[in-house]
């Protein structure tokens, strides 16, 4: 039966090398993924020979010996420092590639990122290495901004770097989210699962976003109608009754008044109006940008009332479905809990997972710290708890995965349901205070010229 020489990495993220016995290569492929590893590359060995028909795998090249050289991946560290803490293999040449400027810092589209995504876990699934699937990728995907990711990313795999780690190169176009998803699939050996389910996300994402955009169509032509109107009012009816008042010596209402007033202040002071907005958002920025603005803003956007249903049930679907793969592959509980700290993208929610994953290490079980956080609906906590009670942890989580799922699709489906209407309230009360100011005003002269 024919050996094969494989390359792959780890539960711990190591670069290893070994030797299966197989009919064929998918099924060497199938043998190292049940080691819970993801294969990199897989060679046969030549009959009699003992060395790889081909080049050597890049664990080979990285440590110049079988013995596979260790590289941390005990966390994810955050995008703004992407390689901070990590110790990368080595290339030939004794240093780690990194992309061009234009590359990584180059963004793509939700359809984009679908494609990419797709496609990868396609191949993947079909039983090929992640190096020859990013092989594939380079030749099939025409984009240039795609053969430019697949080219970078399999360079770095080539160089002896993880494919998570290759991705936080590119922070505009792969979310911490995403980044830590890929590093738990590594962790567990199961990541064309993995990235078949970001597959699924990002397709939940694009569909929300569009139909957010579709529900604020005919909102958004009512606005531009509403403002031609306003227009054509104050430029051509208030500057006569303005004439009409003064000829009559009559006093303007007070509404038609201060509708004068603010126009007047809008018309000459514009750029005052534009600065202070830019003002206003660049402050925003920068208090977003400091450890504990991220945490307030985070805690606004998760308390925020109707708006925040989206968010919350979209964490509670993903918490839980990623949670189940994990531990039932393998992965153990405070490692998962360390994969999943950033899931949300939410500096609050981040630290609350931090208290969450400590006070497991203290020996509390994770539904009673979850529930001590309050952040997860008591249905949630309850369902976990039976999960952990009965030993049926994975399937549990897979089961809750399912309810807020079908949760998530509720809210959504409500959310785009309310936006119309409230912003029409929006244009309506706007629109009906300028017509309110002018009408009144044509009463009273009116009433005026009658008197007279």
């Amino acid at each position: 039966m024919p050996e094969f020489r494989y390359s792959a990495r780890n539960a711990q993220g190591t670069l290893v090398d070994g030797v299966v016995t197989a009919n064929d290569r998918s099924a060497a492929i199938a043998m190292v993924e049940q080691k819970r590893c993801v294969p990199i590359r897989v060679q046969p060995v030549e009959v009699g020979a003992g060395v790889v028909s081909q080049q050597k795998s890049p664990a080979a090249s990285a440590a110049g010996a079988q013995t596979p050289k260790e590289t941390s991946f005990a966390k994810s560290p955050p995008a703004k420092n992407p390689e901070a803490g990590e110790k990368t293999l080595a290339t030939k040449s004794g240093a780690a590639s990194s992309p061009p400027p234009a590359v990584g810092g180059m963004k793509l589209s939700y359809s984009q990122q679908y494609l990419f995504s797709e496609q990868l876990a396609h191949l993947l699934g079909a039983g090929m290495t992640l190096d020859e699937s990013l092989g594939v990728l380079v030749k099939r995907l025409k984009h240039p901004k795609l053969q430019a990711l697949s080219k970078s990313l399999h360079q770095s795999l080539v160089d002896g770097r993880s494919l998570s780690q290759a991705m936080r190169d590119f922070p505009r176009i792969f979310s911490p989210l995403y980044v830590n998803m890929v590093s738990s699939g590594e962790a567990s050996g199961s990541l064309p699962t993995i990235l078949r389910r970001l597959t699924i996300h990002i397709g939940e994402v694009k569909a929300l976003r569009d139909g957010v955009q579709q529900a604020l169509l005919y909102p958004a032509v009512l606005v531009v109608i509403g403002i031609g109107l306003i227009v054509i009012f104050m430029n051509t009816m208030v500057p006569q009754l303005i004439s009409f008042f003064k000829d009559t010596g009559t006093q303007l209402p007070g509404p038609t008044q201060m509708i004068i007033d603010i126009n007047n202040a809008l018309t000459r002071y514009w750029w005052l109006v534009l600065g202070v907005l830019a003002g206003a958002f660049l402050l925003f920025r920068a208090f977003i940008a400091t450890p504990s603005g991220r945490v307030t803003w985070g805690r606004f956007k998760w308390t925020v009332p109707v708006f925040s249903r989206i968010p919350r049930f979209r964490l509670y679907a993903q918490f839980a479905r990623t949670l189940g793969t994990l531990t039932q592959n393998g992965v153990t509980l405070l490692r998962a809990l360390e994969l999943l700290e950033d899931i949300a993208g939410n500096e609050f929610i981040r630290l609350r997972m931090m208290e969450v994953r400590a006070a497991v290490v203290d020996g509390a079980t994770l539904s009673n710290a979850l529930a001590h956080q309050k952040i997860f609906p008591e249905m949630f906590v309850d369902m976990m708890g039976v999960g952990e009670q009965t030993g049926k942890f994975s399937d549990t989580m897979n089961l809750i995965a399912d309810v807020y799922e079908r949760e998530l699709d509720k809210q959504v489906k409500v959310v785009s349901t309310l936006i119309p209407p409230i912003v029409m309230v929006m244009i309506a009360a706007v629109i009906g205070t300028v017509i309110y100011g002018i009408l009144i005003a044509v009463f009273k002269l009116t009433g005026g010229l009658h008197r007279h």
